[in-house]
Order: C-alpha cells, then sequence, then structure tokens
C-alpha cells in the first residue's frame, strides 16, 4: 500500500491529483471538490506536503472536515470515498473525487457565493459564464446548427491568427454584446472549434486542437 501512495505522489500534483498539509477550512476544501468534479474526477493526498513529503495526518478531524465539505458545501453535495494509509507511522488520508454526472457542482467562494470551480493541471479556477453555458447545454441530448455570419467569421479568423480571446476582447473587437458573445462562444466550443483555459487575462479562448478535424460548411 506505501509503494501505492508514493507512486501518486512521484507523478507530482496534476489535474487528477492534489496534495493537501492539512484540512482546516472546509469550505475552501469544496472548490477542490467542485473542480474535481466538474472536470474529471480525481484524488486529494491529506497529510502531503506540496513538495510530496510524507506530514501525516494528526487526528480524525481532517476525515470530518472532508465530509463536510463534500455533504455541506457542495451543491449538490459530492460523494467521496475515503481510504487511511498508514506509511512509516504516518497516516496518509486518500479521498477519491468522482466526476459528476450533475455538472456543474458548486462550491462557495471567499465571498460566500456559490460557484462552480473546474481543474486545469495542478490548480482550480473559477467557471465563467460560458463555461457555465457550456456545462447546462451539453447535459441537453439536442443537436446545434451553427450558421456562419460575419460575427462568427471575425471570431475564426482572429483565433486562426493564433491570437486567443477573452469574453471582454471578443465583444470589443466585434461590437456585441456580451450575451451574444457568450453565446457565439458557448457554440464553438460545443461544434468542437474552441477551448478554453485559464490564464493571467482570465478566461481564454482558443482554437481546439482538433480545429482541422472539424467540417465546416462555410467559414
Amino acid at each position: 500500500m506505501g509503494r501505492y501512495i508514493h507512486n501518486l505522489i512521484s507523478g507530482g500534483e496534476g489535474l487528477q491529483l492534489d496534495f493537501k498539509y492539512c484540512i482546516s477550512d472546509p469550505q475552501k476544501i469544496a472548490r477542490t471538490l467542485s473542480a474535481f468534479s466538474n472536470t474529471a474526477g480525481g484524488k486529494l493526498l491529506i497529510g502531503v506536503r506540496d513538495n510530496g513529503s510524507l506530514a501525516g495526518v494528526r487526528s480524525d478531524e481532517e476525515l470530518y472536515m472532508i465530509d463536510a465539505a463534500a455533504r455541506l458545501h457542495c451543491d449538490p453535495e459530492v460523494t467521496i470515498r475515503t481510504r487511511n494509509h498508514t506509511i512509516n507511522g504516518k497516516n496518509i488520508l486518500e479521498v477519491e473525487v468522482p466526476k459528476s454526472k450533475i455538472i456543474p457542482v458548486k462550491a462557495k467562494d471567499e465571498h460566500g457565493r456559490w460557484k462552480a470551480y473546474f481543474r486545469q493541471k495542478d490548480q482550480n479556477f473559477m467557471a465563467d459564464r460560458v463555461i457555465l453555458q457550456v456545462w447546462r447545454r451539453s447535459a441537453k441530448a439536442s443537436g446545434l446548427l451553427l450558421r456562419f455570419e460575419e460575427t462568427e467569421n471575425l471570431l475564426l479568423n482572429h483565433l486562426r491568427n493564433g491570437s486567443p480571446v477573452t469574453v471582454a476582447e471578443f465583444r470589443a473587437l466585434a461590437g456585441i454584446s456580451g450575451r451574444v458573445a457568450e453565446k457565439i462562444l458557448s457554440d464553438f466550443i460545443l461544434c468542437g472549434l474552441i477551448e478554453y483555459e485559464a490564464s493571467e487575462r482570465g478566461i481564454c479562448y482558443r482554437l481546439s486542437n482538433d480545429f482541422g478535424t472539424v467540417p465546416l460548411l462555410n467559414p
């Protein structure tokens, strides 16, 4: 069992793995549960420092807090599975978080507002209105007909030049409202044309890696 944990740690933190030295705030850890639930699921190793060294869990308090975070500080509540591992006399708590069947899973931000989070590499980010729209529309079985008009072509040509764009930048570039910009961006994501990523500028949108394989009728 020790080898199992060491193998996880040796891979480092990432999309589906997060290290926590301890849990002192269930509301804060709920954001990680939200991010894992909304992205690809993942594992938390509690009692592990950021550098991968073992600190150990000193009491059952962490177990109570992670349970409270999942049940009381996530909406809908998150079903987690926990396992204790003893390595060199230190207790490590493994928390497995499945990808949720109901997305988005929300948690409260630092101001107490319910927000949805997603995971990118080893960090959690707050989902914007475009991402929320994509999640909601993805849950529906209906298809999508995307018409390429002036604004859609403007966005596509801009992205083809290798310049990712934020919602605000797209609004200014096209001279359109925020609602229209969000709808077009979500359409492009749902069609597989673009992807989103968090950056220093906020949530940015760029051409999908699979862009060349997506059939277009009249771009």
